[in-house]
Protein backbone atom coordinates (compact mmCIF):
# COMPACT_ATOMS: atom_id res chain seq x y z
CA UNK A 1 0.00 0.00 0.00
CA UNK A 2 1.54 3.06 -1.01
CA UNK A 3 -0.53 5.63 0.86
CA UNK A 4 -2.63 5.23 3.67
CA UNK A 5 -6.45 6.44 3.67
CA UNK A 6 -7.86 10.06 4.79
CA UNK A 7 -10.87 11.76 4.95
CA UNK A 8 -12.61 14.70 5.76
CA UNK A 9 -15.38 14.40 7.55
CA UNK A 10 -18.49 15.83 8.03
CA UNK A 11 -17.64 18.64 10.48
CA UNK A 12 -14.48 19.35 8.70
CA UNK A 13 -11.75 17.77 10.55
CA UNK A 14 -9.66 15.62 9.08
CA UNK A 15 -9.45 11.75 9.60
CA UNK A 16 -6.26 9.76 8.34
CA UNK A 17 -4.78 6.43 8.82
CA UNK A 18 -0.70 6.48 10.23
CA UNK A 19 1.72 3.67 10.66
CA UNK A 20 1.77 2.97 14.58
CA UNK A 21 6.01 1.21 13.88
CA UNK A 22 5.01 -2.18 15.68
CA UNK A 23 2.89 -3.83 12.75
CA UNK A 24 -0.56 -1.53 13.15
CA UNK A 25 -2.32 1.50 12.27
CA UNK A 26 -3.49 4.38 14.17
CA UNK A 27 -6.44 6.74 13.67
CA UNK A 28 -5.74 10.39 14.23
CA UNK A 29 -8.34 13.00 13.65
CA UNK A 30 -7.37 16.32 13.67
CA UNK A 31 -4.03 15.79 14.99
CA UNK A 32 -5.39 13.84 18.21
CA UNK A 33 -4.77 9.71 18.26
CA UNK A 34 -8.20 8.29 18.29
CA UNK A 35 -7.45 4.61 18.37
CA UNK A 36 -4.62 1.61 17.71
CA UNK A 37 -5.22 -1.28 15.87
CA UNK A 38 -3.60 -4.52 14.34
CA UNK A 39 -5.43 -6.67 12.26
CA UNK A 40 -3.16 -9.47 12.43
CA UNK A 41 -3.08 -9.49 16.26
CA UNK A 42 -7.08 -7.63 17.35
CA UNK A 43 -5.99 -9.12 21.05
CA UNK A 44 -2.77 -6.37 21.48
CA UNK A 45 -4.55 -3.61 23.34
CA UNK A 46 -1.73 -0.59 23.46
CA UNK A 47 -3.59 2.78 24.56
CA UNK A 48 -3.35 2.95 28.20
CA UNK A 49 -7.48 3.38 28.10
CA UNK A 50 -8.27 0.60 26.04
CA UNK A 51 -6.11 -1.92 28.08
CA UNK A 52 -8.01 -1.04 30.96
CA UNK A 53 -10.95 -1.40 29.38
CA UNK A 54 -10.11 -5.07 28.22
CA UNK A 55 -9.07 -5.94 31.97
CA UNK A 56 -12.46 -5.36 32.47
CA UNK A 57 -13.86 -7.45 30.20
CA UNK A 58 -11.84 -10.39 31.00
CA UNK A 59 -13.20 -9.92 34.42
CA UNK A 60 -17.07 -10.47 33.13
CA UNK A 61 -18.66 -13.64 33.35
CA UNK A 62 -16.79 -16.44 30.63
CA UNK A 63 -18.84 -17.03 27.39
CA UNK A 64 -19.88 -14.57 24.44
CA UNK A 65 -21.42 -11.33 24.86
CA UNK A 66 -24.13 -9.29 23.36
CA UNK A 67 -22.45 -5.88 23.12
CA UNK A 68 -23.03 -2.16 22.39
CA UNK A 69 -20.49 0.26 21.19
CA UNK A 70 -20.65 3.77 21.07
CA UNK A 71 -18.33 5.27 18.22
CA UNK A 72 -16.04 3.41 16.33
CA UNK A 73 -12.95 4.65 16.48
CA UNK A 74 -10.47 1.73 14.94
CA UNK A 75 -12.90 -0.65 15.64
CA UNK A 76 -10.31 -2.05 18.40
CA UNK A 77 -12.40 -3.01 21.09
CA UNK A 78 -15.12 -4.97 18.96
CA UNK A 79 -12.49 -6.74 17.86
CA UNK A 80 -11.14 -8.28 21.07
CA UNK A 81 -14.53 -8.74 21.94
CA UNK A 82 -14.68 -10.98 18.74
CA UNK A 83 -11.52 -12.61 19.50
CA UNK A 84 -11.47 -13.21 23.23
CA UNK A 85 -15.09 -14.26 23.23
CA UNK A 86 -16.21 -15.87 20.02
CA UNK A 87 -19.86 -15.81 19.18
CA UNK A 88 -20.69 -12.33 20.57
CA UNK A 89 -22.87 -10.47 18.78
CA UNK A 90 -22.03 -6.68 18.66
CA UNK A 91 -23.40 -3.78 17.48
CA UNK A 92 -21.56 -0.40 16.21
CA UNK A 93 -22.64 2.92 16.72
CA UNK A 94 -20.43 5.89 14.57
CA UNK A 95 -21.52 9.29 13.22
CA UNK A 96 -18.49 9.36 10.61
CA UNK A 97 -19.00 6.63 7.57
CA UNK A 98 -15.79 8.09 6.52
CA UNK A 99 -13.84 6.72 9.65
CA UNK A 100 -15.05 3.56 9.53
CA UNK A 101 -13.97 3.64 5.61
CA UNK A 102 -10.86 4.44 5.75
CA UNK A 103 -10.43 2.09 9.13
CA UNK A 104 -12.05 -0.99 7.36
CA UNK A 105 -9.37 -0.13 4.43
CA UNK A 106 -6.06 -1.07 6.03
CA UNK A 107 -7.68 -3.31 8.41
CA UNK A 108 -10.68 -5.26 7.56
CA UNK A 109 -13.34 -6.68 9.68
CA UNK A 110 -12.88 -10.60 10.53
CA UNK A 111 -15.47 -12.73 8.78
CA UNK A 112 -16.62 -14.90 11.46
CA UNK A 113 -17.10 -11.80 13.62
CA UNK A 114 -20.84 -10.86 14.44
CA UNK A 115 -20.23 -6.95 13.74
CA UNK A 116 -23.13 -5.07 12.69
CA UNK A 117 -22.40 -0.70 12.59
CA UNK A 118 -24.99 1.64 12.61
CA UNK A 119 -24.41 5.06 11.66
CA UNK A 120 -25.90 8.39 12.88
CA UNK A 121 -25.94 10.54 16.40
CA UNK A 122 -24.91 8.11 19.18
CA UNK A 123 -27.84 9.49 21.43
CA UNK A 124 -30.10 9.39 17.96
CA UNK A 125 -29.14 5.55 17.13
CA UNK A 126 -29.89 4.22 20.82
CA UNK A 127 -33.44 5.81 20.33
CA UNK A 128 -33.57 3.13 16.85
CA UNK A 129 -31.77 0.35 17.97
CA UNK A 130 -33.90 -3.20 18.01
CA UNK A 131 -36.32 -3.65 21.12
CA UNK A 132 -34.94 -6.80 21.15
CA UNK A 133 -32.06 -5.57 22.72
CA UNK A 134 -33.49 -2.90 25.55
CA UNK A 135 -32.20 -5.05 28.55
CA UNK A 136 -29.85 -7.61 27.20
CA UNK A 137 -26.98 -6.11 26.42
CA UNK A 138 -24.20 -7.37 28.73
CA UNK A 139 -21.96 -4.43 27.89
CA UNK A 140 -22.33 -1.05 26.58
CA UNK A 141 -19.40 0.90 25.86
CA UNK A 142 -19.41 5.07 25.46
CA UNK A 143 -15.91 5.92 23.44
CA UNK A 144 -17.76 9.08 21.98
CA UNK A 145 -15.38 12.18 20.82
CA UNK A 146 -15.41 14.51 18.25
CA UNK A 147 -11.51 14.99 17.69
CA UNK A 148 -10.59 15.36 21.44
CA UNK A 149 -13.72 16.28 23.10
CA UNK A 150 -16.64 14.72 24.34
CA UNK A 151 -20.18 16.06 22.76
CA UNK A 152 -22.19 17.28 25.94
CA UNK A 153 -25.30 15.62 25.12
CA UNK A 154 -23.86 12.67 25.71
CA UNK A 155 -22.96 13.25 29.38
CA UNK A 156 -25.90 13.61 31.00
CA UNK A 157 -28.44 12.13 32.96
CA UNK A 158 -31.02 11.71 30.78
CA UNK A 159 -28.60 9.91 28.14
CA UNK A 160 -27.37 7.76 30.83
CA UNK A 161 -30.44 6.79 31.71
CA UNK A 162 -31.30 5.52 27.84
CA UNK A 163 -27.64 3.26 27.94
CA UNK A 164 -29.08 2.02 31.36
CA UNK A 165 -31.59 0.58 29.64
CA UNK A 166 -29.70 -1.69 27.14
CA UNK A 167 -28.40 -3.63 30.24
CA UNK A 168 -29.16 -6.92 31.37
CA UNK A 169 -29.03 -7.39 34.69
CA UNK A 170 -25.60 -7.66 36.13
CA UNK A 171 -24.64 -6.11 32.62
CA UNK A 172 -21.93 -3.62 32.63
CA UNK A 173 -21.05 -0.20 31.23
CA UNK A 174 -17.77 1.21 30.39
CA UNK A 175 -17.48 4.70 29.70
CA UNK A 176 -13.87 6.37 28.46
CA UNK A 177 -13.45 9.85 30.01
CA UNK A 178 -10.74 12.79 29.45
CA UNK A 179 -10.05 15.59 31.62
CA UNK A 180 -7.09 18.15 32.93
CA UNK A 181 -5.77 19.01 35.77
CA UNK A 182 -8.63 20.49 37.19
CA UNK A 183 -10.68 17.21 37.34
CA UNK A 184 -13.93 19.01 37.26
CA UNK A 185 -15.66 17.30 33.94
CA UNK A 186 -14.62 13.61 35.69
CA UNK A 187 -16.08 14.15 38.83
CA UNK A 188 -19.15 15.42 37.49
CA UNK A 189 -19.62 12.38 35.01
CA UNK A 190 -18.75 9.99 37.97
CA UNK A 191 -21.50 11.86 40.30
CA UNK A 192 -24.12 11.15 37.21
CA UNK A 193 -23.31 7.94 36.88
CA UNK A 194 -23.39 7.06 40.61
CA UNK A 195 -27.23 9.02 40.62
CA UNK A 196 -28.00 6.38 37.84
CA UNK A 197 -26.14 3.04 38.90
CA UNK A 198 -25.81 1.72 42.13
CA UNK A 199 -22.85 0.27 41.58
CA UNK A 200 -19.79 2.58 40.20
CA UNK A 201 -16.21 1.61 39.91
CA UNK A 202 -13.10 4.52 38.28
CA UNK A 203 -9.41 3.15 36.84
CA UNK A 204 -6.86 5.64 36.45
CA UNK A 205 -3.37 6.46 37.08
CA UNK A 206 -2.33 8.40 40.26
CA UNK A 207 -0.97 11.00 38.53
CA UNK A 208 -3.79 12.10 36.34
CA UNK A 209 -6.33 11.06 40.03
CA UNK A 210 -3.64 13.75 41.75
CA UNK A 211 -4.26 16.79 38.71
CA UNK A 212 -1.16 16.21 37.40
CA UNK A 213 -1.51 16.17 33.79
CA UNK A 214 -4.27 15.51 31.43
CA UNK A 215 -5.18 11.93 30.25
CA UNK A 216 -8.26 9.80 30.66
CA UNK A 217 -10.33 7.69 32.92
CA UNK A 218 -12.67 4.75 32.37
CA UNK A 219 -15.33 4.73 34.48
CA UNK A 220 -17.66 0.94 35.10
CA UNK A 221 -20.96 0.99 36.11
CA UNK A 222 -23.46 -2.01 36.46
CA UNK A 223 -26.85 -2.67 38.37
CA UNK A 224 -24.84 -5.29 40.68
CA UNK A 225 -22.16 -5.13 42.41
CA UNK A 226 -18.68 -5.16 40.03
CA UNK A 227 -16.15 -8.20 38.83
CA UNK A 228 -13.10 -6.69 39.20
CA UNK A 229 -11.15 -9.96 40.65
CA UNK A 230 -7.63 -9.63 38.82
CA UNK A 231 -7.98 -5.98 37.37
CA UNK A 232 -5.82 -4.17 39.99
CA UNK A 233 -3.27 -6.82 39.53
CA UNK A 234 -3.68 -6.63 36.02
CA UNK A 235 -3.31 -3.15 35.89
CA UNK A 236 0.01 -3.27 37.96
CA UNK A 237 1.50 -5.43 34.66
CA UNK A 238 0.69 -2.60 32.63
CA UNK A 239 2.95 -0.33 30.86
CA UNK A 240 1.05 2.65 32.71
CA UNK A 241 0.16 1.15 36.22
CA UNK A 242 -3.53 2.88 37.04
CA UNK A 243 -5.79 1.61 39.95
CA UNK A 244 -9.30 1.19 40.99
CA UNK A 245 -11.81 3.47 42.61
CA UNK A 246 -14.54 2.09 44.37
CA UNK A 247 -16.72 2.18 47.31
CA UNK A 248 -15.87 5.43 49.69
CA UNK A 249 -13.01 6.32 47.87
CA UNK A 250 -15.09 6.77 45.09
CA UNK A 251 -17.42 8.85 46.44
CA UNK A 252 -15.10 11.11 47.86
CA UNK A 253 -13.81 11.55 44.95
CA UNK A 254 -16.59 12.41 42.81
CA UNK A 255 -18.51 14.76 45.95
CA UNK A 256 -17.17 18.10 44.42
CA UNK A 257 -19.15 16.87 41.02
CA UNK A 258 -22.44 18.31 40.14
CA UNK A 259 -24.76 15.95 38.32
CA UNK A 260 -25.47 16.83 34.84
CA UNK A 261 -28.78 17.58 32.87
CA UNK A 262 -29.39 17.76 29.45
CA UNK A 263 -30.20 21.86 30.68
CA UNK A 264 -26.42 21.62 32.16
CA UNK A 265 -24.64 19.52 30.04
CA UNK A 266 -20.82 21.12 28.61
CA UNK A 267 -18.47 19.21 26.50
CA UNK A 268 -14.94 17.57 28.00
CA UNK A 269 -12.12 20.41 28.08
CA UNK A 270 -9.74 20.30 25.10
CA UNK A 271 -6.59 18.84 25.70
CA UNK A 272 -3.42 21.48 25.30
CA UNK A 273 -2.24 20.61 21.55
CA UNK A 274 1.15 19.47 23.21
CA UNK A 275 -0.76 16.64 25.07
CA UNK A 276 -0.34 15.09 21.77
CA UNK A 277 3.31 16.02 20.82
Amino acid sequence: MSALPSTTLSNGMHAEMRFSGDGGYQLVVDGTPQSHVDPERPELLVYEYVQRIGHVLDAMRPGPLTAVHLGAGALTLPRYVARTRPGSRQQVIELEPGIVEIVREVAPLPREASIRIRYGDARAVLERLPGGLVGACDLVIVDVFAGSQTPAHVTSVEFHERVRALLAPGGVLCVNLADGRELRFVRSQLATLTHVHPHVAAIADTGFLKGRRYGNLVAVASDEPLRLDGVPAALQRDPWPAKVVEGDELRRFASSGAIVTDATALPSPPPNRSVFG
